[in-house]
């Protein structure tokens, strides 16, 4: 048997010296080169090997089949599901990812070994697309599952209350019905790269104990692979420096509101979007809050802090300024923050029992707050910085097409500002954008991929999209992209916001697709210039006929925005429309949205 490879990167020599070495090679070994020619992408190997068999505790053997399950809003666990799928595939599992929306619940009967890769959303529900199994499996007709091993990677932000609660309640209840936690649960904060690279690595090593000796991998150092210099790849590890283009206000004169229009420029960046997707930005905090903490603790700030486990150093006022988390105080970071200060009153609220009273206090404040509050302190800066939260990225839906735009990215940001317990509060990132970033100055960017919120394949397709205020950003991309490629679907477009002089986001762009037919149609709800607050449902019930006709139709529906409160109205409208127009009973429209949902027929891309 000789090893066939074609269009390859390795020399003649090369070859021949692993054609010597395959008869040395046990099959194991034989299977494992196999997988890790193919993993390369540039060869094909022919070997006629099997697979060896693993082993458990007392020889029994273990299914090779793993499946990956995630359920994803924003694309993270999509991300790390996919990364899971390939790594057991180039061990040799045979890994079926998926994503909850699109598994079958009935198929768990059939499953041994299961993979949960799940983000929490809001305060403790779900994402849109792991809904349906959620309710599945924590209802009566979900099955026993004791022949099932699991382990279960959940996604969260300890800034909010129920953190990883949705891959907490999985994990629970896994168990519950029979199944086996093979790996603990990892549960992962928005920097969640190194804590699920260790759960994906034990996952990896208890799924491959047992294994027969011939199981070990034969040692990539024994193939000579040409050395190749890697091209430079931007990513939420490495964001690339992209220049600011343009920055402008969409408000009118006499808004309350700052909505900040950024035009950014990806040239040499080598990054891709779709519509959909959404651009993450490190921001910087406020250097006024960063003085104000440093001034109130009787810091230096020049004094140098180490900044991570690398050892890597910065001032103090750089390291509050760009490093660490310093606007949202949580539970987490008060009982961290109590033993540096000898103030009862901090003491007695962490704690055991007072977790109500500790949140109340937490919501709204932030930590010069705790450092004025609960004084005197004996913290020194290092000590603090060690206990601070990485500096998470902000996510913001993008507002343009690369058809329309090469090498160029758009965002609609709305800028954040109000009084809260006698101070000033901005948001981190809008504020950072409307205050201190001019054009030719450079942002940290990094493309993060959203396929849960997707125009359809389908160009004809009709789509009906719901996005007041700076909810309309990926609805402008997503006209952008049907002008440029031509789709001759109908389109309609709800868009509401305070007022029509000032608060009309994009309108000329609006009017301009009217006119030449991209957009079909637009309703809009201007809640401060009626007597009656006006908002988007409210239209969507007036052409309540209309809507469902389109969605008889086939439509797809989008919304975009405030979570709390504008998505859960327009969900319960949409209901309301199906139940009326369609002469059906609550549960039977209830089903109607779950289906459409199922079908990929109604996105939600909220927050």
């Amino acid at each position: 048997m000789q090893l066939q490879v074609t269009n390859s990167p390795f020399s003649q020599e090369q070859i021949e010296l692993l054609n010597r070495l395959l008869p040395t090679l046990t099959p194991a070994q034989k299977f494992w080169l196999s997988g890790y020619l193919a993993a390369a992408e540039s060869a094909v190997a022919v070997l006629d090997v099997e697979a060896p068999a693993l082993l458990v505790g007392g020889g029994k053997p273990v299914s090779k089949e793993v499946t990956v399950l995630y359920g994803s809003q924003t694309g993270n666990a999509q991300k790390l599901a996919e990364k899971a799928g390939k790594a057991l595939k180039e061990r040799g599992f045979e890994a079926k990812v998926s994503s909850m929306l699109d598994f079958k619940p009935n198929e768990l009967k059939k499953v041994e070994t299961l993979l949960i890769v799940v983000s929490t959303h809001g305060e403790g529900d779900p994402p849109d697309n792991a809904v349906s199994f959620y309710e599945f499996l924590h209802s009566k007709r979900a099955p026993k599952l004791n022949h099932l091993r699991f382990s279960v990677l959940a996604l969260g932000d300890t800034s909010y209350e129920q953190f990883c609660q949705t891959g907490k309640d999985f994990d629970k209840r896994l168990e519950e019905l029979g199944g086996e936690r093979f790996y603990p649960r990892v549960d992962c904060d928005v920097d969640y790269e190194e804590a699920a690279a260790k759960w994906l690595d034990g996952v990896l090593g208890e799924l491959s104990k047992g294994a027969n000796a011939e199981a070990a991998p034969v040692s990539s150092a024994a193939v000579a692979v040409p050395k190749a210099e890697p091209a430079v790849v931007y990513s939420r590890k490495n964001p690339f420096p992209a220049e600011v283009l343009e920055n402008i206000n969409l408000n009118g004169r006499g808004s309350n509101k700052e909505t900040r229009h950024l035009e950014l420029s990806l040239e040499g960046s080598g990054l891709k979007y779709e519509p959909g997707d959404a651009l993450g930005i490190f921001p910087k905090n406020d250097p006024e809050l960063v003085d104000l903490i440093v001034q109130e603790m009787k810091w230096n700030p020049e004094e140098t802090v180490t900044i991570d486990k690398d050892g890597e150093v910065r001032s103090l006022r750089e390291a509050l300024t760009s490093h660490f988390e310093i606007t949202v105080l949580t539970k987490a970071l008060l009982q961290k923050l109590a033993p540096l200060s000898k103030n009862s009153e901090l003491q007695t609220l962490v704690a055991p029992g007072n977790e109500t009273k500790l949140k109340e206090y937490a919501k709204g404040r932030d930590l010069l707050d705790a450092f004025r509050d609960f004084g005197p302190w004996d913290a020194a800066p290092q000590q603090v910085i060690s206990i601070l939260r990485k500096m998470p990225p902000r996510l913001y839906s993008i507002a343009s097409s690369l058809a329309a735009y090469p090498d160029e990215v758009h965002l609609t940001i709305g800028a954040v500002r109000y009084e809260s317990y006698g101070r000033q509060r901005k948001g981190v990132c809008s504020t950072f954008c409307a205050e201190r970033i001019q054009i030719g100055d450079t942002l940290p960017v990094f493309i993060q991929p959203n396929a849960n919120f997707k125009l359809p394949k389908d160009p004809d397709t009709p789509i009906i999209m719901i996005g007041p205020g700076t909810g309309v950003a990926p609805f402008r991309a997503f006209m952008q992209e049907r002008e440029a490629t031509g789709a001759n679907g109908k389109s309609w477009l709800f868009f509401g916001d305070q007022h029509f002089v000032t608060d009309f986001l994009y309108q000329t762009e609006w009017q301009a697709w009217l006119k030449s037919g991209v957009l079909t149609r637009m309703d809009v709800a201007f809640s401060r210039d009626t007597e009656r607050k006006i908002y988007v449902q409210h239209r969507m019930l007036e052409r309540s006929k209309e809507l469902f006709g389109w969605l008889e139709d086939g439509a797809v529906v989008y919304v975009c925005g405030d979570k709390q409160h504008m998505a859960r109205d327009v969900h319960q409208t949409l209901i309301e429309i199906i139940e009326k127009e369609g002469g059906m009973s609550r549960e039977q429209a209830e089903a109607y949205v779950t289906e459409m949902q199922k079908q990929k027929r109604y996105q939600r891309d909220v927050y």
